[in-house]
């Protein structure tokens, strides 16, 4: 049997973790972004080539260690003690952390909130760089193929690369994600 999990502090901290600022929200970076806004974004909206940048997200200490207590409680994560002797020399995010961050940021500013379907899954998931307390995070994607189904074509797939930037440009995160989206006109790519 499942035990039920009462929402008490731990459960609001998790909520408020690496959300846009509402003093700051996250924002388009590119010089241009898609046509229409995700509430009237379907899969013909999304084109091969297209180069998108979404942010800011900044990082603290207090997340890390709160994420890390939870879900990822290595020594790296939750001990800044241990950590600052270790081999990235400091406090990191978890891996899962910054995959979650980077998630934020595609819901929020890429996916469609109204056809989105489901994925299939994330291909190349890789954590190049470590994720530190204070580092301001920004989203790319690049539209790699968009195809129509050839099962089902009210729908197509998008494979799109996706990279979480820190503010020095260093990639903190890089995968392949593949989304099913329905289309506004089934059938008309």
């Amino acid at each position: 049997m499942t035990p039920i999990v009462k929402a008490g502090p731990p459960r609001a901290m998790l909520a408020l973790m690496s959300q846009p600022d509402p003093r700051a929200p996250t924002r388009t970076l590119s010089t241009s972004d898609f046509r229409v806004p995700p509430e009237d974004r379907y899969f013909e909206d999304y084109l091969p080539g297209a180069v998108y940048e979404y942010g800011y997200l900044t990082v603290t200490e207090a997340e890390i260690l709160e994420f890390a207590r939870r879900f990822d409680p290595q020594p790296i994560h939750v001990d800044p003690e241990f950590a600052a002797a270790g081999p990235f020399g400091g406090l990191i995010a978890s891996g899962w952390h910054t995959a979650s961050m980077m998630m934020r940021l595609f819901a929020d500013h890429y996916l469609s909130r109204v056809a989105s379907l489901a994925s299939p899954g994330i291909d190349e998931l890789r954590w190049p760089a470590p994720v530190r307390p204070g580092d301001q995070l920004r989203l790319r994607t690049t539209i790699m193929e968009a195809r129509l189904s050839r099962s089902k074509p009210d729908r197509g797939l998008v494979r799109t690369q996706g990279e979480l930037l820190d503010s020095g440009d260093r990639t903190v995160l890089s995968l392949l994600a593949m989304n099913l989206l329905g289309c506004r006109e089934p059938g008309s790519r």
